[in-house]
């Protein structure tokens, strides 16, 4: 690819797969724009299919392209693209704009925009402008120059004059992942602003999403109980990492105006090392008795908010069902259990071959057993083989990551 590309360029351009056949032919470039601290992303380009209609094709899918061609991985969603809050087309909505230089304040027009790559395989960021200035007396067309994007005024995010009830609309119809990375990109105080309009359980999703760092900070502002409610619909992982972060006098505060079984739960995981199997798992899995049939089994996994990791098994053990539980007697996995007949126990169809690990196990030993074993969860329990919760791929994988992935803006978040 080239080291920098003029957007107005590849209006017009055709898009091929990698056996040569054109998909369409590119009619804008869509940027995602950020507070001003961050240069504004281009996320992926609009492209006019035979159906004459406009799909969105990720930058993440663009393997090479020149002003002659572009090619593709050949995997496009052939939905009509419906454009987000955060997003500007460049060629329809910025080129040909009246801006003003910050440090003069002179008013200038945006001719085209040019894009660049830190390295081979980064994201493509907004880095030089081609504006030019008002015409004299003299002259009808003003002089032509090149300027950095953070020299101009006009290429942040604005969240400042949007009607609030618009912008919970479009997060509302958003995923939490992507609402956190759509409120990264402004301040601490406009992201409260915004997300305290959210309710308790999704303003929780939300903040599961984002940086420790970050969610911090928006919980330290939420005031003292509304952040404990915001809290206990948290993942009891995830509320217990947030709660680590905070002073052990902070945190008890909270705590104390919890329901006592989930401070309980909380209290309980903040006993154990963050990159341990306690300090990872989730202490409310789905759990039954060996008593209980297939049908009722099959209605536990059901459960829409349950996370696909935790839907995938169910977990058998003596009563008592809270955790920590009863004797540990195994595992019933969904696949089995969708070949079993309604009324079949259970207990005749669990899987007693896979061993549990204990609280303290180290990610490393947890991570070679889940890929040894393929699996999606994984049971913890303590010295008397009592369940104290579940493990589950996803925070496996979040706590092999570094602390910053979710600031990274290599991860494609829009669709």
């Amino acid at each position: 690819m080239s080291d920098r590309i003029f957007i107005s360029r590849l209006t017009g351009t055709a898009v091929f797969d990698p056996q040569g056949d054109q998909l369409g032919k590119v009619r804008d470039t869509v940027v995602h724009l950020r507070h001003s601290n961050n240069p504004p992303r281009i996320i992926g380009l609009l492209v006019e299919v035979p159906q004459r209609r406009l799909v969105f094709l990720p930058m993440s899918r663009v393997t090479d392209f020149d002003a002659r061609q572009i090619i593709s991985t050949g995997v496009v969603n052939m939905r009509r693209f419906e454009q987000r809050e955060s997003e500007s087309r460049v060629v329809g909505e910025l080129l040909d704009r009246k801006m003003k230089m910050k440090h003069t304040g002179e008013e200038v027009t945006l001719l085209d925009i040019a894009m660049e790559q830190s390295r081979p395989g980064a994201d493509w960021h907004i880095t030089k402008l081609y504006l030019r200035r008002a015409g004299t007396g003299f002259t009808k067309r003003g002089e032509k120059f090149f300027a950095d994007w953070s020299e101009v005024d006009g290429l942040t995010l604005q969240v400042q004059g949007k009607p609030f009830d618009n912008l919970l609309t479009s997060l509302n119809d958003m995923r939490a992942p992507d609402i956190a990375t759509y409120l990264a990109d402004l301040s601490i105080e406009k992201q409260v602003e915004v997300i305290s309009k959210l309710d308790d359980e999704r303003l929780a999703d939300v903040l599961e999403e984002m940086s420790e760092e970050t969610r911090v900070a928006i919980v330290g502002k939420l005031g003292i109980e509304r952040a404990a409610d915001v809290i206990e619909e948290m993942a009891p992982d995830d509320a217990a990492d947030l709660l680590k972060e905070l002073p052990p006098q902070k945190a008890e505060e909270y705590l104390e105006l919890m329901e006592p079984e989930e401070a309980d739960d909380l209290r309980r995981l903040l006993t154990y090392g963050d990159y341990t199997a306690g300090g990872m798992m989730t202490t409310e899995p789905v759990v039954l008795t060996p008593d209980a049939t297939v049908a009722e089994a099959l209605a536990s996994i059901r459960n829409p908010e349950l996370p696909p990791s935790l839907a995938s098994q169910v977990y058998v053990v003596r009563p008592p069902l809270d955790t920590p539980t009863g004797k540990y007697l195994g595992v019933a996995h969904m696949q089995r259990l969708l070949r079993e007949s309604p009324g079949t126990l259970v207990s005749s169809v669990i899987d007693s071959e896979l061993k549990p690990v204990g609280p303290n196990t180290t990610l490393a030993l947890v991570t070679k057993y889940f890929a040894t074993y393929n699996l999606v969860a994984l049971p913890v329990v303590d010295a008397e083989n009592r369940l104290l919760g579940a493990v589950t791929v996803d925070d496996v994988i979040d706590h092999m990551l570094p602390d910053d992935w979710r600031d990274q803006d290599e991860v494609e978040v829009r669709r």
